[in-house]
């Protein structure tokens, strides 16, 4: 079973920026889609941004696009989310997961579906005020 710790959660205000890192012992990213997601109070999990170890695309949800950037640091076998301009909107408990990649996969369509992925972190509170 893949352990990932999820960690950088915090409390900022409207405006500010956090990093969140999704690190993974015990086993290498490479190979591996690394998937954020989050689920804020009373709402379904959703996916906020995605990257593909096995060729580099990302993806992002339409929400965050333009504030939020993706990245992989393999050789310390950590995916960052760098989130900057955050908006009381982005509270919620991040998580990260990860799959490995087949081609059969979608991902353009279904990188953010929950589903797809067995292995994930436990989370890091987000918490924006306005």
């Amino acid at each position: 079973e893949v352990q990932l710790q999820a960690s950088g959660g915090g409390l900022v205000q409207a405006g500010g920026s956090l990093r969140l890192s999704c690190t993974a012992s015990e086993f290498t990213f490479e190979g591996y889609v690394i998937t954020w997601f989050r689920q804020a109070p009373g709402k379904e999990r959703e996916g906020v941004s995605s990257i593909n170890n096995s060729g580099g695309s990302t993806y992002y949800a339409n929400s965050v696009k333009g504030r939020f950037t993706i990245s992989s640091d393999n050789a310390k076998n950590t995916v960052y989310l760098q989130m900057n301009s955050l908006k009381p909107e982005d509270t919620a408990v991040y998580y990260c997961a990860a799959e490995f990649y087949m081609p059969t996969w979608d991902l353009p369509t279904g990188w953010d579906n929950s589903g797809e992925y067995d292995n994930w972190g436990q989370g890091t509170q987000v918490t924006v005020s306005s």
